[in-house]
């Protein structure tokens, strides 16, 4: 398998699950500017819309948007345990939550990586962005160790990733103890630690 990712992005969730399950693959960098994979191709040829993550498997079948290659994942592993078995109401459940976590809480950082925000357009998506936290920080309330329980899942690779752009885009974590905590738990992962260090990135995990 080859997944094509950038250092930091979303896709980083899908190498986190990867090393989770044990699996054999390779890592295809895509420059953010130019557009190329490391080999120096097109990445649009490959993947039309041109975003990671894309996972090319073995058989040479491609597929794209992290929940969809998540959930194909943990669905090929079932003794994995990362996710609810398929067609149950846990799994109803757990799919509404990765679902928020996609169209919500990853939603909600995006105009700060698009466009240079300033006045109340900035404010306006600050606000957007400290509800959407909020509520994630809520969650982790009663005492759960992960985002659906006490379990490690596919969410949490991916909830790990979201909540990190918060320190890189300058505004921390003391709002939000509980996802702080959240966070050092998962640093403590050794799939979590391989991930951050084939993506360059292990020194500002262990400095966060």
């Amino acid at each position: 398998m080859k997944l094509y990712y950038k250092a930091g992005a979303c896709s980083q969730a899908v190498n986190i699950t990867l090393r989770e399950l044990g699996l054999d693959f390779a890592l295809d960098a895509v420059d953010r500017k130019t557009g190329l994979t490391s080999g120096g191709v097109v990445f649009k040829t490959i993947h039309p819309a041109g975003y990671v993550p894309a996972l090319e498997l073995d058989g040479g079948e491609l597929l794209t948007e992290g929940v969809a290659i998540q959930q194909h994942l943990a669905d090929t592993h079932p003794e994995s345990g990362l996710a609810p078995k398929p067609a149950t109401i846990e799994r109803a459940h757990f799919n509404a939550f990765l679902n928020w976590l996609a169209s919500e809480l990853h939603k909600s950082y995006s105009p700060f990586f698009k466009q240079q925000l300033e006045g109340a357009a900035r404010d306006f998506a600050v606000e957007n962005l400290h509800a959407r936290m909020d509520l994630l920080e809520e969650r982790l309330g009663d005492g759960r160790a992960y985002t659906c329980g006490d379990a490690f899942t596919i969410a949490d690779s991916y909830a790990f990733v979201i909540t990190g752009w918060a320190e890189r885009l300058g505004f921390g974590l003391d709002r939000w103890p509980r996802i702080a905590a959240f966070r050092a738990r998962m640093l403590e992962r050794p799939a979590v630690r391989a991930a951050l260090r084939s993506e360059g990135l292990l020194e500002d995990a262990t400095s966060a």
